[in-house]
């Protein structure tokens, strides 16, 4: 039986990379608690992202993402979904690493865009160019997810049930950071 004791598992990787709905799952199997950052900042402000980013701007939703983080140090048992440009703010990668093992997920570009581009809901996404705005943040991104993870996971063609049971397996045999 797999258990959260000691460390949380942090999932981070680009919008659509399946981080919420893999993260309940592997919550369910390690019997851990599923958190999600972006739920976090919704609850704090009460108000919903899309709004956030429309009268406030990505500034403040980054600082109320980092709060949000913030807040989850010092808890166990967590399995941890977050946003996809927290790892765009050099301390919440501190962070991320200080709460517990942060495991990338990644997938394909044109899979990433086929999985975004059926939610009008994602505020960076508002551009007059989509689907060159997910070419250039993934990008962008990538070296920060990298830098970030300690474990990495493609969910371009395998179902998040999978994915969390892959997680499952890595974390068996994770050796810890020292």
């Amino acid at each position: 039986m797999n258990t959260l004791a000691s460390e949380n598992v942090v999932l981070v990787g680009f919008m659509g990379s399946g981080k919420s709905s893999v993260g309940r799952l592997l919550a369910r199997a390690l019997h851990g608690r599923f958190v999600d950052t972006d739920r976090l900042v919704v609850e704090r402000t009460g108000r919903e992202i899309t709004d956030i980013f429309a009268t406030e701007g990505e500034a403040f939703f980054r600082r109320e993402e980092s709060r949000a983080l913030d807040s989850l140090l010092g808890q166990r048992g967590l399995v941890v979904a977050t946003g996809g440009g927290i790892v765009t703010v050099p301390k919440n990668v501190e962070a991320l690493r200080r709460l517990g093992v942060v495991v990338w997920l990644t997938a394909e570009e044109e899979v990433i865009w086929t999985r975004v581009s059926r939610n009008r809901q994602r505020p960076l996404l508002h551009t007059e160019n989509p689907r060159a705005t997910v070419r250039n943040l993934l990008a962008a991104r990538n070296p920060h997810y990298q830098a970030a993870a300690d474990l990495r996971v493609d969910t371009s063609t395998i179902t998040h049930a999978v994915v969390a049971g892959r997680i499952c397996e890595l974390l068996k045999d994770w050796p810890g950071r020292g």
